[in-house]
């Protein structure tokens, strides 16, 4: 109880002088190892130090001393005044480029060249009168003008984001989802207990292999998103990464839309959470044989009805052994002479005359595959450990 009310107070003060004890002091200690009942009667104990000082307030000033009052100046600037914080912004705003202004990177840089003092206001007294008084008026995507869109044709436009799933094993999982713009389709969507580039790669893997490539792919700025992995995949397939702005949630409508389809008629129902495998088999039947195959009350059918109308248009991935490899993580290494380079604590040898050069490196995240050279590139094949007594008896078998 923060603010315990006068009965309370009074009740506490009359038990200093029928509790046991030779003095006043003494009595108080007592009292404070009682326990006391409020209006609702629900039980609250006070430390002697506050008993002390609600004793002293009613000797001194009466019974009106003991109401709750609020502080005089409560929510009032008491060491630096709005028309302060703001000539600091205005003087420091010149130093940033960017449109969306990190208010944690203006304080430090007010404080760092002393405009303001840390013991003066702390950062989130400056980040609230941002907020009330718009000393940077940076929230303008709640007043954006914003216009109904659809792209023309299915895989013209991507929408991908993560929802804040169930838990499963007493960790929370997370959907990553990639839908179709035009056709609503949901090229893929599974669970992961990790959100991190690898649950992102895996996820559109499995899209572009199912639904084929996209030309854009609409993302916010998570860090997952931003990571240079999802951008190395989108070029290498020819798939435009866009990103919306900063908090701006609205301008990816179709998925937002999406998960609270997938909250209020999904998570819902009594699923099995006993491991991750069976939540996706689930999720996976869910969208495929009721999300995806009724009728879209916007689109007029079914989703996956409008995405094969556009069927001949949309661009799929070579079936090709080597399709893998542009999923892969990339690494430079420089050729040694002798025709080696180390990578992960290993050495490896070239298949051909690579001496000298700097190559691209493909390799699976999380595994020890296979690594894939390129040059520029070009595919020139995959790297062999390092067999340097091999190498010593074809050497010898060379030299007669």
């Amino acid at each position: 109880m923060k603010r315990p009310s006068i009965y309370v107070k009074m009740k506490v003060l009359g038990a200093i002088d029928v509790v046991a004890g030779k003095t006043r002091h003494q009595r108080i200690h007592n009292v404070a190892r009682m326990t006391f009942l409020d209006e609702e009667g629900a039980p609250h104990r006070f430390t002697w130090r506050t008993i002390q000082t609600w004793y002293y307030r009613y000797k001194n000033h009466g019974v009106t001393a003991m109401d709750n009052r609020l502080r005089a100046d409560k929510g009032q600037p008491r060491k630096v005044t709005p028309e302060e914080v703001l000539e600091a912004i205005n003087t420091a705003l010149p130093h940033f480029r960017q449109k969306k202004h990190n208010k944690s990177a203006i304080y430090r840089f007010c404080i760092e060249k002393g405009l303001l003092r840390a013991d003066q206001i702390a950062l989130t007294t400056f980040c609230r009168f941002v907020r009330e008084y718009e000393l940077l008026q940076d929230d303008v995507s709640e007043n954006k003008r914003r216009l109904a869109f659809s792209m023309q044709y299915a895989n013209q436009l991507w929408q991908a984001d993560t929802m804040f799933g169930p838990h499963v094993q007493r960790r929370q999982a997370k959907l990553i989802a990639l839908i179709d713009d035009a056709s609503r389709v949901l090229c893929h969507g599974e669970f992961f207990l990790k959100e991190n580039a690898d649950s992102m790669i895996q996820s559109l893997r499995s899209a572009f292999y199912k639904r084929g490539v996209p030309e854009q792919l609409l993302v916010d700025n998570g860090s997952i998103y931003c990571c240079q992995e999802i951008t190395l995949v989108c070029a290498r397939v020819g798939c435009i990464l866009r990103h919306t702005a900063v908090r701006d949630a609205a301008a990816k409508g179709k998925i937002e839309r999406f998960f609270r389809r997938v909250r209020d008629q999904f998570l819902v129902r009594n699923l099995d959470l006993s491991s991750l495998d069976k939540l996706n088999k689930q999720f996976t039947h869910w969208v495929e044989n009721e999300y995806n195959a009724t009728l879209h009350s916007t689109l007029g059918m079914k989703p996956i009805d409008r995405f094969g109308v556009d069927l001949s248009r949309i661009r799929f991935l070579s079936p090709s052994e080597d399709t893998d490899e542009l999923f892969y993580a990339e690494a430079l290494r420089t050729v040694k002479k002798d025709s080696t380079f180390s990578f992960q604590g290993k050495r490896y040898e070239t298949p051909v005359d690579l001496r000298g050069k700097k190559i691209e490196l493909r390799y699976e995240r999380g595994r020890q595959g296979p690594v894939i050279i390129y040059d520029k590139g070009r595919r020139i094949g995959q790297a062999r450990l390092l067999d340097a007594v091999a190498n010593g008896l074809r050497r010898r078998k060379e030299e007669p």
